[in-house]
């Protein structure tokens, strides 16, 4: 037995334990920091290797100064799995983050996020037996870890399926109804294994049939959700992760964990809301509507004629232009063409021309994608500009050229109040003097709705792969 070296409220603590508390705040302080760090490019991969530093010190502390009930610390023989784990899991995590495309990093967060809903699941489920049933604070966060988990890790596959375009989107009315018998069931399920009064042994029916109806509604939660809305969606689905991992925490009264899945639930609860306000939509509008399922065609407006620009009156548009804007979308992403835009906008900035990026708050596939996106290219901070700061500006920009994006562009959300987008603040890309829109075809955006600005009378269309057009049009305006 490790020697006691002081009491608190009637509490024997050793030096071991002491230790693995004092670890703990650490990591809590480091957990702050590097989510601190995160909120600006310039300093999120340091922000990431501080957070990321704190994890691993809890998790090597616990490994070495944890002690059950009895004193008796991790066994030998568990220390070798949980290190062998710990080793496979981390070569997997490095060769995919190595691997992965910008196209697929969405897809790769959702994946992630699945994981993490996951392992919080299983802890609940494997920890049930252990809850002391006379204490409803004991059984309500290994129920409430059970059900966000499983929510979460569902959710989040399906989500990873919509990304990946492996699993179409159900806008049936019925799935609202569906949603809400289910929620309604959780709940049931949930009060009614709290007050039965019978022991673990004796609700384990009740605990598996709450973990298959809790992944069954992760699952009808996600599906009737629209493409526009996925940024949300993964945002949503990454606090879960982290309340979920709290609840985790509260099961074994382990302070990083608790610490750790509070800032994640919290971050990701607020960048939620945030982008729900960027969009002009409340929560519930974006979780039960299915966004974008439709819309009016503008093509069938008066006017609704799509005009292409040729190679060489875009290069001398954009080389003799004092101000331009570039709104990138998914559609960069796709093509891997935002190396070959930065060389763009480097050469347009050495004949003085003033150029800018417009990020919209939901463009892409996944929160800051843009973001992400443009900074693997080296293009500056300073020169990322967000949707309320440019808007002011679009009046007196001479072009502006859209790659990739629709819908963050589409000014259907101001003119047509019946458009599924209507109210949702946008780039206001029609403003300009003259718009280019780069795109592959004439096909309508990840929402499914027709894009107004397309058929406009200052707009014209540059067809092709986005790579492809840029490389082509980098060569061109070199010539001249």
């Amino acid at each position: 037995m490790e020697q006691v070296i002081g009491n608190l409220n009637g509490i024997d603590f050793t030096l071991g334990e002491s230790i693995l508390e004092l670890s703990y705040l650490i990591s809590a302080l480091l957990f702050v920091f590097g989510l601190k760090l995160l909120s600006h490019p310039e300093t999120a991969r340091r922000g990431n290797f501080y957070a990321g530093s704190g994890m691993v010190l809890a998790m090597f502390t616990t490994l070495l100064l944890h002690k059950d009930s009895g004193g008796n610390g991790i066994a030998l023989t568990n220390v070798w799995i949980i290190l062998s784990a710990l080793t496979i899991g981390s070569v997997i995590g490095w060769v995919v983050a190595r691997r992965v495309k910008m196209t697929a990093m969405p897809q790769l967060v959702s994946f992630f996020n699945a994981t993490g809903g996951a392992a919080s699941a299983l802890v609940a489920l494997l920890e049930f037996p252990n809850a002391d049933m006379g204490n409803y604070e004991s059984v309500l966060v290994t129920i409430l870890g059970l059900i966000i988990g499983s929510v979460a890790f569902s959710g989040s596959m399906i989500a990873y399926g919509k990304l990946d375009g492996k699993v179409k989107d159900i806008t049936s009315g019925m799935m609202t109804y569906i949603n809400l018998l289910l929620l309604v069931a959780v709940v049931a399920l949930s009060a009614y294994i709290m007050i039965s009064g019978q022991t673990p042994e004796q609700l384990k029916w009740a605990i598996y049939l709450l973990l298959g109806i809790s992944l069954f509604y992760g699952v009808m939660f996600v599906m009737p959700i629209g493409g526009a809305d996925m940024p949300v969606v993964i945002s949503l689905l990454n606090s879960f992760t982290g309340i979920a991992a709290a609840m985790a925490g509260f099961i074994y009264s382990n302070q990083a964990m608790i610490l750790g899945g509070i800032l994640v639930g919290a971050a990701g609860t607020i960048l939620t809301l945030l982008m729900c306000k960027a969009m002009n939509r409340s929560l519930m509008n974006v979780i039960i509507g299915a966004f974008g399922a439709s819309g009016a065609a503008a093509a069938d407006k008066e006017g609704g004629v799509m005009k292409e620009i040729s190679l060489s009156d875009a290069s001398i548009l954009l080389s003799y232009s004092k101000s331009v804007v570039i709104v990138p979308g998914y559609g960069l992403a796709v093509a891997q063409a935002q190396h070959v835009c930065h060389e763009l906008e480097e050469l347009l900035s050495g004949k003085g021309v003033n150029v800018r990026f417009a990020i919209h708050p939901v463009a892409g596939r996944m929160p800051g994608h843009m973001n992400v996106l443009l900074a693997e290219a080296d293009v500056p901070y300073n020169q990322l500009v967000e949707m309320d700061n440019i808007n002011p500006d679009m009046p007196n920009t001479d072009v502006v050229m859209v790659i990739g994006a629709n819908d963050v562009v589409n000014p259907a959300a101001i003119n047509d109040p019946g458009s599924p987008i209507a109210g949702m603040p946008i780039i206001n890309a029609y403003q300009a003097k003259n718009i280019i829109v780069m795109k592959r075809g004439r096909g309508k955006g990840y929402a499914g709705i027709e894009n107004e600005l397309f058929f406009g009378e200052k707009t014209r269309l540059l067809f092709g792969n986005a790579k492809d057009s840029l490389q082509n049009l980098v060569n061109e305006i070199k010539s001249l």
